[in-house]
């Protein structure tokens, strides 16, 4: 199965939450997640903090990294600001924001961030086709910079290249299932002049990575799966959407038990290296160093 159809019957299955994903600010989105018990960047942000540190101490400098699917600028306030889920739920839950406008939370949020102490070393550029979430994003400082494109429908655009060529690690919690081996084609020629950023990717059980592992491969990458851990993204909204998606996986070959069929979608972690890199050391022993 190839391109973004391939992902059609599965990601109808699942909840659909489009329709907060792109509001002026976070408020509604947040609201939402946290009904859900949404954790996966939470989970993830041991596993980014170690890789980034193996960046710092292989290359001296800045780590410049891309968040795809960046929303609202999630990743970069776990990685940037040390912020947990719990925390970033109750601060856009703040009685201030109650009767707020989107630009009175964004005010707030630029002094909130601004003071907060920043881990220095780490930049972060995020992707999204939401055009609000990133506006928010940028203009709040969360991220260092914002490109709001569907590389699924259209190229990279000309301004974004020389922004994203220094790119040292892509990252992405949530977004592959929507974003399929296209957008990567679309990014490796822009952020592979002259460097070879390493690719840490959370992809839901769910969802095949093999066509997006077979585009890396193409540019030298070679692909690991961490085997024998998989990591919690959320509940299920409904009793439909799990038995939607048990099926789907029973239908995969996939066992949801213990995982799945115990109430919350399961994510496993994929880190693509260049291959002479790769083979130098396992996505475990780079882990667990």
């Amino acid at each position: 199965m190839r391109g973004e159809g391939s992902f059609t019957k599965m990601n109808d299955a699942k909840a659909d939450l489009k329709y907060i994903y792109n509001q002026r600010d976070p408020r509604a989105y947040f609201r939402e997640l946290n009904k859900l018990d949404y954790d996966i960047p939470g989970a993830a942000k041991p596993l980014f903090k170690k890789l980034i540190s193996r960046l710092e101490k292989r290359q001296k400098k800045t780590v410049r990294i891309l968040d795809l699917g960046c929303s609202y600028g999630v990743n970069a306030a776990m990685l940037k600001h040390d912020m947990t889920m719990p925390e970033l739920y109750a601060h856009w839950a703040l009685s201030r924001f109650a009767d707020a406008d989107p630009d009175e939370v964004l005010a707030y949020d630029k002094r909130f961030f601004g003071a907060r102490s920043d881990r220095g070393g780490i930049e972060v550029i995020g992707l999204d086709q939401a055009g609000n979430a990133v506006a928010f994003a940028e203009e709040s400082g969360l991220i260092d910079g914002g490109v709001i494109a569907n590389l699924e429908v259209q190229p990279l655009p000309e301004l974004a290249k020389e922004r994203l060529a220094p790119v040292d690690l892509v990252t992405s919690t949530g977004c592959v299932g929507y974003v399929t081996q296209r957008t990567f084609e679309r990014l490796l020629p822009a952020i592979t002049k002259g460097r070879a950023p390493w690719f840490a990717n959370f992809v839901l059980r769910l969802f095949p990575f093999d066509e997006i592992e077979l585009a890396l491969a193409k540019w030298g990458y070679l692909t690991e799966k961490l085997e024998g851990r998989t990591f919690v993204q959320r509940r299920f909204a409904s009793e439909e959407e799990q038995q939607q998606i048990v099926q789907l996986l029973h239908d995969k070959g996939i066992d949801p038990a213990g995982k799945e069929a115990e109430g919350y979608l399961h994510a496993e972690f994929y880190l693509s290296r260049p291959a002479e890199e790769a083979r130098q050391a396992s996505v475990s022993e780079l882990l667990a160093a």
